[in-house]
């Protein structure tokens, strides 16, 4: 089977894998960006997956969906060829089929299932975890990671890193989306201006080398088995600041903030203890500038997947939970974002019932929250 040219080889892997999913015999996980199908390998996949057979894999189609994440490397497989030879927990990528890809089942329950956001204090032992997981990225070498693009920020400037992600969220995700979105974003508190307000209040000030960053370290992207802790969904890795990485993770967990603080301590404590407090350059001055763009930059998928997430039929109860979502990411992205008028919950409802009643429900299922995983 390895001697197979390799379209051959991928399209066999592919009929073999959508044979199994048109089945339906397996688990169907639903992330933001994709659906993931965990099926078993019969013994002609396995082999042509180098895979011991009926082991489990994950199938991962990707979802039809606004864009509002960076991606710099458009194939996770090849970030995947070097996260798996520093980071063995992390399950390599078998097949990469071009729009879909096939990947080694990571068994064990999902942090999101344990340990669902909002149900308390973090676990000291876990955010330790998170700490070691943290410095074994940033040990990742730079140099086998594949290629940046051209426009790039050179390594260390952390300031470059800031204002490219703030072009992004402007350019890519923001603007493009004003046409079906910009009465809406309007109408909860959102103008046209809000990245320029960010960008002119919001600098980073010390230079740090830059870093393979995962920057979807959440409780959906987290596998546990036992004590062990893999992280797992690759495909938004970028190379930039450290601070970003820890940023995203502190926002997206949920954690309170004395538990923001702590984690904080135990990362700059793990990478000093690493050799390399160069990364914690700054730290006081710049993690609140990543913190804040986080909160900023969320505001529009949130917005957005709270107006697609309605069905066509929604009701009030749908319209009440899409006012709660908007209005939790207006009140966090109020600071950093400048925001003057944030109407209260009455006029959000009013604001998306307009919306859907224009709208109704978009082409494309919206997106919902994984279980597990992304």
């Amino acid at each position: 089977m390895h001697r197979l040219p390799h379209r051959a080889h991928k399209a066999l892997v592919r009929h073999f894998v959508e044979s199994r999913r048109l089945r339906g015999r397996g688990e169907v996980l639903r992330g933001h960006h994709n659906t993931n199908y965990v099926l078993r390998a019969g013994p002609v996949l396995a082999l042509l997956l180098g895979a011991v057979p009926f082991t489990r894999f994950k199938y991962r189609v990707p979802l039809t969906t606004v864009e509002v994440v960076p991606r710099i490397w458009p194939r996770e497989s090849e970030v995947l060829r070097v996260v798996c030879r520093h980071l063995r927990e992390v399950p390599a990528c078998l097949a990469d089929l071009g729009d879909r890809s096939v990947h080694r089942y990571r068994t064990g329950r999902a942090l999101s299932e344990i340990r669902p956001d909002g149900t308390g204090g973090a676990d000291e032992t876990l955010m330790r975890e998170f700490a070691a997981f943290f410095v074994r990225t940033a040990r990742v070498p730079v140099a086998e990671l594949p290629p940046r693009p051209g426009d790039w920020p050179e390594d260390g400037d952390t300031q470059g890193f800031l204002e490219w992600l703030v072009r992004f969220t402007e350019e890519r995700v923001h603007l493009p989306n004003r046409d079906r979105f910009g009465t809406l974003f309007d109408a909860v508190g959102v103008p046209r201006d809000a990245m320029a307000r960010f960008a002119a209040h919001h600098r980073c000030r010390a230079a740090r080398p830059f870093r393979l960053l995962h920057t979807d370290v959440h409780r959906a992207n987290t596998v546990l088995r036992g004590k062990r802790l893999t992280v797992i969904d690759w495909e938004l890795a970028i190379f930039g600041d450290p601070l970003h990485d820890l940023a995203t993770h502190l926002v997206r967990m949920g954690y309170e903030k004395h538990d923001q603080v702590r984690m904080t301590e135990l990362w700059a404590g793990a990478m000093e203890e690493a050799g390399l407090a160069e990364l914690t350059a700054g730290l006081d001055d710049d993690l609140p500038v990543y913190l804040a763009f986080e909160h900023a930059q969320s505001v529009f998928p949130d917005v957005m997947r709270a107006a697609i997430g309605l069905p066509a039929d929604a009701s009030a109860e749908h319209f009440g939970a899409a006012a709660d979502r908007v209005r939790r990411a207006t009140r966090l992205a109020r600071e950093p974002l400048r925001l003057v008028d944030v109407p209260g919950r009455e006029q959000v409802l009013a604001a998306l019932r307009a919306w859907h009643g224009a709208h109704g429900r978009p082409d494309g299922a919206p997106s919902g929250p994984a279980r597990r995983p992304a």
